[in-house]
Parts: structure tokens; sequence; C-alpha cells
């Protein structure tokens, strides 16, 4: 099997061990139930109905109601007595805010007897909101653009959006009590921050109203009354009835390859599970890495590999179609270009990167080469962020469709 043969099955092998439907199953075995009681399941996000499944068929007979609220077109149909809800992610919707008050009218009313199995994976966020009271749609809107527009980071938009929701903040779990709250939870935020995931429902903010208020100071927002005035509420600092089992994450994907990978003979280094620069310069970095790991080549008796995970960000410039794994490919293409037995592999845990049908890009050091033979020039496709027509043209897509899962991006180069 040649090097390219082995990273792509060993991507596809580690993707599988964040799926779901297996996470859900080994958290169920390490954050057991209570036998007393009644539980009440609630799952959000991408991949809750898959979630939610999982642990349905575990706990069918104990669950006595719940639901499930995930992206338009990922509900696989009925799950037991569950509701299930479809609902708009990213941009929220009247229909975000109905599902979401469905979830806390059946987590209301339960004693200390009672568990709420929470299931949390990427996209919570959106798809789990309440304003708090007095605090409208539009009011979310129209601080979510401002706070857009003047260049906020995610921490800062959370920070806000946490002070105006009913349910984010650790405010779910809040209505949940005096109900234990078991959240198993599937992580697609670089450092598996829990007050970050979905911005956090069932978790501790670790932010403070006077951080929230420094940031309207910040960037001058003009809010609406009702805004500012929620903005000065402090939220759960505390929450005694949560227990929080983090069962899928970058560094488990990390983890998983780099065995996979010393199971076959490779000497193994993980760089990173927080690589967050841009795409094209994170190709570079693996081609230089490659490029040293040749030149040490004699002294080496066995293959080497170099493992990272993470989120990068593509630098628009052109009209092309491609994603983030994609652009690292073929970006790496050009360092690697005639290096023999080198090559790199690029992935989406969730199959899907950017608004294509791949999941990532694999190149190694004829890519670039063979390009040039279709009379296509690497470099020029990269300018134009088109990585996906270049990787088609030479077998470079590495596709494994929708995996219902999401923790982020996994990279792996691999010499000889």
């Amino acid at each position: 099997m040649s090097v390219r043969d082995t990273l792509v099955s060993v991507a596809r092998q580690a993707i599988e061990t964040v799926l779901p439907e297996r996470t859900v199953k080994e958290a169920l075995t390490d954050l057991p139930i209570p036998k007393d009681g009644e539980v009440v399941l609630i799952a959000i996000g991408k991949a809750a109905w898959r979630m939610a499944n999982a642990a349905h068929e575990i706990l069918a007979s104990r669950v006595s109601r719940g639901c499930v609220i995930t992206k338009d077109g990922h509900s696989m149909g009925a799950i037991g007595k569950l509701e299930i809800f479809e609902a708009a992610h990213p941009v929220l919707e009247q229909r975000n805010l109905d599902a979401t008050a469905r979830a806390l009218s059946l987590i209301k009313g339960l004693t200390d007897k009672d568990t709420v199995l929470f299931l949390v994976s990427g996209g919570g966020s959106a798809l789990l909101e309440l304003p708090a009271s007095g605090v409208t749609l539009s009011d979310l809107a129209d601080m979510t653009s401002q706070l857009l527009a003047c260049g906020a980071d995610i921490v800062e938009i959370n920070t806000l959006r946490k002070r105006v929701s009913s349910v984010k903040g650790g405010r779910f779990a809040q209505s949940a009590a005096p109900a234990q709250v078991r959240a198993v939870v599937l992580s697609d935020v670089l450092g598996d921050r829990l007050d970050s995931i979905a911005s956090g429902p069932a978790a501790p903010d670790t932010a403070t109203a006077e951080d929230a208020l420094s940031i309207v100071e910040k960037y001058k927002l003009k809010l609406a009354p009702s805004i500012t005035s929620k903005l000065r509420d402090e939220t759960p600092k505390e929450l005694s009835n949560v227990t929080t089992q983090i069962t899928g994450s970058v560094p488990v994907l990390c983890e998983s390859a780099r065995k996979l990978l010393a199971e076959r003979g490779f000497d193994v280094t993980l760089l990173t599970t927080t690589l967050d620069c841009e795409a094209a310069s994170a190709g570079a970095f693996f081609a230089a890495v490659a490029r040293e790991a040749v030149k040490d080549r004699a002294n080496r008796v066995r293959p080497v590999a170099f493992i990272a995970g993470g989120e990068t960000v593509v630098k628009l410039r052109g009209k092309g179609k491609g994603g983030r794994c994609q652009e690292m490919a073929l970006a790496a293409s050009l360092g690697i270009k005639g290096l023999d037995g080198v090559a790199f592999i690029a992935a989406g845990s969730d199959g899907t990167d950017g608004p294509t049908d791949a999941a990532g890009g694999v190149a190694d050091g004829l890519t670039a080469e063979s390009l040039k033979k279709k009379g296509l020039k690497a470099q020029a496709m990269l300018d134009d962020n088109d990585a996906y027509h270049a990787l088609k043209a030479v077998d470079g897509l590495f596709v494994t469709g929708p995996t219902g899962t999401n923790v982020n991006d996994l990279m792996i180069l691999a010499v000889e």
C-alpha cells in the first residue's frame, strides 16, 4: 500500500471513532443514568438525531419523553416517544424558538430524583435558542449583525448572546433544576471549552456582565434597550446539578489517527489539536515539514507521520470552488512537488468541506506535476480558490459523504 493510500485508510478509520453512535454508547457506559426517577432526553445540534437514536437504543424503556432539535435535513425519522424538530442553521428563525420553548416545557416540574440526558453537538448554539423575556428575534438579529460588521470575534459575540438568552450560558441546566443533568458533548470547539460549545447551555459561564458591557463600549454598539438591560444580568457561575462527559472531540480524532499510524509502523508526532490559521499557510507549513523529513531520511529506519487537528480558514481571493481542507491539500502539493514517498491529507470530520461533496483533499509529490500534464496550474487554481476542481482532476478529493459528526478537521503528513 502506498503512503497516500495509507493516509486515506487511516483518515476514514479515525473519523469512524468519533461518529455519534459510537461516542454516545461509550459515554453512557462511563456516565450511567440513575436507576430511580424519570429520564427526559433532549438532543441538540447537527448530530442530534444520531446521538438521540443511539441513546434511545440503550435507554428506550427509561425515557419518558424528550425532543430532538437538529438542522434541516438531518432527521432520519421517528425515535420512540421523542418529538423531532428540524430548525434553521445558522440564521435563527421563529421555528428555532418554538422548538426550544418545547424543550424547556419538557424539563419543567422535574424532581431531584429525575434526570435530563442532554446530548449536545455542533450547531447547537443556533438550534437551541429562546430570547430572554422582553428580547425579540429582531433585537437579537440586529445585535448579531452589528457584532459581525465591527469584527468582533466568536468569544465576544457569544459573551453577549448568553446574556440575552433563556438557555445559553448555563441557563438551560438551571431551568432543569433540581433534576440532574447528564450532558454528553460532541465538541466542535478548539480546546473543548464547555462554555463555548453550543454557547454552554449546561455549563457555567466564565465571562461576566462587566465583560459584556466592555464589548459594547469597545465597538460602540447601539443596542435595543431590552438587550442593554439584560447585559447587566449575571449568568450562572456554578451548576451543582450538571455532570458532563466530552465524548468526541478533535483530540480524540487525532489520538485515533496516531494509534492507527503507529500500528502501521510509523513514528508519529502530534503537532497540535488547535490549528486555526489560514488554510493555504497551513498547507505550506506541512510541506516545509515534509522537506525537512525527506532530508533526514538517511538517518531513519521507520516512516514518520505528523498529525494536527483544528479548523483553518480560507481567505477568499478568487471565484473557484473548494473548502479549507481542499485548499490546504492543494497548497501542500506545491511544496512537496517531486518528493517521493510523501503524502498529505486534510479531512473535515463531518464529511463536507465547504460547499462541496468532498470531506477534504489528499496530495503527494506527483499532484502538482499531474495537474501540469492536464494543462492546469496548481498555483493559479489556488489563487482562484478552486481547489475542488484542481484535486478532482487528479483524483485528489477525499470523499466520505456526510458522517453525522463534527469535531473539526484532521491533517496528516506522512513520509516513507
